[in-house]
């Protein structure tokens, strides 16, 4: 079995796989800010706490070796709310991309990135912890 079949880790690629295909089609709308008549695209956000949430209820439980051990919550405990979506400009050649909205994007997008990555290592940390490597 590899790493990349745990579905911790299956999930935390496929998370890494949407970030990349997505910084690549808000670079074309960056690219493609003097063109006339070009509409922005995004990629249709994937509800990435959902999905990872439920792969570690199903596959995470944590050992109660004492009767007086508190149960952990296993629910969502996480909420990241979703601004609202406006502020449709247009320019008088047709285009509407707007810089500022767009470079947002990349931002967020290169953040949720490095924090994926971060799980993904730690991940592999303590796994090489498990089987007693540092």
């Amino acid at each position: 079995m590899s790493v990349a079949d745990l579905p911790l880790f299956s999930v935390l690629k496929s998370r890494m796989r949407w970030l990349e295909e997505r910084q690549k089609v808000l670079a074309e709308n960056v690219a493609n800010a003097d063109t006339p008549h070009y509409r922005t695209r995004d990629l249709k956000q994937l509800n990435f706490n959902a999905e990872l949430n439920a792969t570690v209820q199903a596959q995470v439980r944590l050992a109660a070796t004492s009767p007086s051990h508190i149960a952990a919550p296993m629910g969502d405990t996480t909420t990241y709310p979703q601004g609202p979506r406006g502020g449709f400009e247009t320019k008088p050649s047709g285009n509407a991309v707007v810089l500022e909205e767009e470079m947002m994007k990349v931002a967020q997008s290169q953040m949720d990135h490095q924090t994926a990555t971060s799980l993904y290592a730690r991940g592999l940390a303590m796994l090489k912890t498990a089987i007693g490597k540092n």
